[in-house]
C-alpha cells in the first residue's frame, strides 16, 4: 500500500534546478492524496512562468514509478505561489511583490516594446500583473495598449484619494499620458519629473500584484535615481539591440544598476530586433544589425541572457493598433515573447532565492 511518507521521500530526489534543492525541503510538495495506486499531489512553483513546469512534472512521474511503484497512477498539479524577498516594511506598495524596471542606456530599441510584452507574457502564465510608464517625457503606453483619451477614476483608500489605474488584457496600467493631453508637451524640468513618478508610486492604487514592471526612460538621470530612492527595486531587466552603438549604452545601464551606489540585481539583458523575419519567408533571418552582439556583451558582463526578439512587422503594427503582439495572432512573435518572459520570471525567482533583499538607495551628493 502505498503511503504519504513514500511519496514524500521519493520527491526528496527532485530537485528544483534553479533553486538547487529538492522539492520537499524548499516545501513545494502539498495536498498529497492516495487512493489505491492513485498518487495525486499539487507543486507549487516560484512563478507560474516557469519555463522548466514540465520538467519537473515528468522528474516527480518518474521518481514515483522508481522509488514507489510502477503501477502508480501518478496526477500533477501545478501551481505556482510568486516568491517575494521584500523585507523593507512595504510601507510603499505593500502588496507588490517584485518591482522590475525594464531600462535602456538609449532610446530607440524597443524597450517599451519589451516591457508591455513581457508584462502581458507574464499575466498570461497566471500572474497579477501591472505596468507602470515611467518614460515621463515619452509615454506610450496608451498608443500601444489603445487607451488614448482615457483617464483613471479615483478611490478612496483608508481615508486618502488614490488613482486607480486602468485595466488592459488582463493588466493594470498608469502612464503620464492618461493624465494630461496627448497634444501637450511634458516640459519640466527634473524635480517635477522625479515628483510626478513618486506620485505614480505613492498614490496609485496598485492592489495586490506578483509583478509591477515599470517602463524607464532611456539613459541613467533623475528618474533613476528616484526610483531607486522611493522603492526597493527587485531588479532590473536591460535593453539592447545587437549593434555596437546600442551595445555601449547598454552596458552604461547595467553598470549604473549593478554600481556599489545603486546596487539593484540585474534580471537579465534581452537583445531587441535581433534579426529580421519576412512574414512570406518565416525560416529566414536577416541580421540587419549584426548578430548576437547582445549575447556576447551578456557573457562578457555574466549576467543571463533572456532571449532574442526578431524585428517583424506585426510587432510594429501591433503597438501602432493598442493590440501588442502578445494579444495578438502572429504566434513566432509571440512565443519569443513568451520565452523571454520565462526567462526572466526564472531569474527574477533565484534572485529572490539566492540574493539579499535590495534595499531603498540612499545616496549622498
Amino acid at each position: 500500500m502505498i503511503t504519504k511518507e513514500q511519496v514524500l521521500q521519493a520527491l526528496s530526489n527532485v530537485e528544483e534546478p534553479d533553486l538547487g534543492k529538492d522539492l520537499v525541503t524548499l516545501n513545494m510538495v502539498k495536498d498529497i492524496e492516495i487512493d489505491g495506486n492513485n498518487v495525486k499531489f499539487t507543486v507549487v512553483l516560484t512563478t507560474p512562468a516557469c519555463p522548466l513546469k514540465d520538467m519537473i512534472r515528468n522528474a516527480c512521474i518518474t521518481a514515483i514509478h522508481l522509488m514507489v511503484s510502477k503501477e502508480a497512477q501518478v496526477t500533477v498539479n501545478m501551481t505556482a505561489n510568486v516568491n517575494s524577498n521584500r523585507k523593507d516594511g512595504r510601507s510603499t506598495l505593500p502588496n507588490v511583490k517584485n518591482i522590475i524596471v525594464v531600462a535602456s542606456g538609449k532610446g530607440g530599441v524597443g524597450k517599451s516594446t519589451a516591457a508591455a510584452n513581457l508584462a502581458l507574457a507574464l499575466a498570461e502564465g497566471g500572474a497579477s500583473v501591472g505596468l507602470m510608464d515611467a518614460d515621463i517625457y515619452g509615454p506610450s503606453v496608451p498608443i500601444m495598449f489603445g487607451v488614448r483619451g482615457e483617464r483613471p477614476m479615483m478611490t478612496n483608500v483608508d481615508g486618502k484619494g488614490m488613482i486607480v489605474p486602468l485595466e488592459k488584457y488582463g493588466i493594470k496600467l498608469m502612464s503620464i499620458g492618461l493624465l494630461i493631453d496627448e497634444k501637450q508637451a511634458v516640459v519640466w524640468r527634473g524635480p517635477m519629473a522625479s515628483s510626478a513618478l513618486r506620485q505614480f508610486i505613492t498614490d496609485v492604487y496598485w492592489g495586490d500584484l506578483d509583478y509591477l514592471v515599470i517602463d524607464m526612460p532611456p539613459g541613467t538621470g533623475d528618474i533613476h535615481l528616484t526610483l531607486v530612492q522611493t522603492v526597493p527595486v527587485t531588479g532590473a531587466v536591460i535593453v539592447t539591440t545587437p549593434q555596437d552603438v546600442a551595445l555601449a549604452d547598454a552596458k552604461k545601464g547595467i553598470m549604473m544598476f549593478a554600481g556599489q551606489q545603486i546596487n539593484v540585481p540585474i534580471i537579465g539583458l534581452v537583445e531587441n530586433m535581433s534579426y529580421f523575419t519576412p512574414a512570406e519567408l518565416p525560416n529566414n533571418k536577416y541580421y540587419i544589425f549584426g548578430k548576437d552582439g547582445g549575447k556576447r556583451l551578456a557573457e562578457d558582463m555574466e549576467i543571463p541572457f533572456l532571449g532574442q526578439i526578431p524585428l517583424v512587422q506585426s510587432i510594429r503594427e501591433g503597438g501602432d493598433d493598442g493590440a501588442p503582439v502578445m494579444v495578438g495572432n502572429d504566434a513566432i512573435t509571440k512565443q519569443a515573447f513568451l520565452e523571454f518572459a520565462g526567462n526572466a520570471a526564472r531569474s527574477i525567482a533565484m534572485r529572490n532565492a539566492n540574493i539579499e533583499p535590495t534595499r531603498i538607495v540612499e545616496i549622498v551628493v
